[in-house]
């Protein structure tokens, strides 16, 4: 999509710029015509139409297979009209110690159909394997299973659309406990606003699991001063299994 295209082009941008900086390079010489040519919205592409047909959602799903092949053709909200493909999760599906929830998917993530693997889930990947697990022990998914267009927080209805899928995910599943990856997956866990500042680190029930909330990876790459508070919320998430972190070596 063309707009895929351009935030992609965008970000290998920031990263070159990034390179020539750590490089020690102070100053590059740029076309006027190319900071032009950036400063310019992108053409909107008129997508293929999509029919949003809400229907209900079956509540008696029998495997994770079912509700991943019924998420695939789910045509419930606006999300639909944009997304490249679905982004149901995954990781151990049989009772893991640990099941993390994000709100929804980025752009690498509705490419590759798979959940937190851009740079929030690489962080996230470092944050698991601190804790002493690997990221196949755990189980990942988000609140809605679409990405929002620019990477916005899913709205209300469209969480509520969605919900119905990771609540019979979380009852086939069955984690030990559960970590809520910001304040829109704990808003839609919870079914109810919250301030992720003053709750993180405070355990929260849902359906009879303790749920720990606490910052989302992509808050902690905007301010890298909040990874000693997660660390904290973590920490407490392995004490309630009985555990420790590994030594670092």
């Amino acid at each position: 999509m063309a707009e895929t295209t351009y935030y992609g082009l965008i970000e290998d941008i920031e990263k070159y710029l990034e390179y020539q900086r750590d490089e020690g390079v102070q100053r590059l010489e740029v076309d006027r015509a190319v900071l032009e040519a950036l400063a310019k919205d992108p053409e909107p592409e008129v997508p293929e139409e999509v029919v949003v047909d809400a229907v209900p959602i079956p509540d008696d799903f029998q495997s994770l297979e079912a509700i991943v092949a019924h998420v695939s053709t789910c045509t419930n909200c606006d999300l639909c009209q944009a997304r490249t493909t679905t982004v149901p999760g995954e990781g151990k599906s049989d009772a893991p110690d640990i099941l993390f929830v994000g709100e929804g998917p980025g752009a690498e993530e509705d490419m590759q159909g798979r959940p937190f693997v851009g740079k929030a889930g690489q962080l996230l990947d470092k944050m698991i394997e601190a804790m002493g697990y690997a990221r196949e022990d755990v189980y990942i998914a988000n609140v809605v299973k679409c990405r929002p267009p620019n990477n916005r927080k899913p709205v209300k209805d469209e969480m509520k659309m969605c919900l119905p899928y990771l609540r019979q995910q979380i009852a086939l599943i069955r984690p030990k406990l559960i970590v809520g990856l910001g304040g829109t997956a704990i808003e839609g866990l919870l079914g109810k606003p919250v301030s992720i500042t003053r709750m993180r680190g405070v355990w929260q029930e849902y359906a009879g699991i303790k749920l720990m909330p606490t910052f989302h990876p992509s808050y902690l790459l905007r301010d890298p001063s909040k990874k000693k508070e997660v660390w904290t919320d973590l920490k407490l998430v392995l004490a309630e299994l009985g555990k420790v972190p590994p030594s670092r070596k």
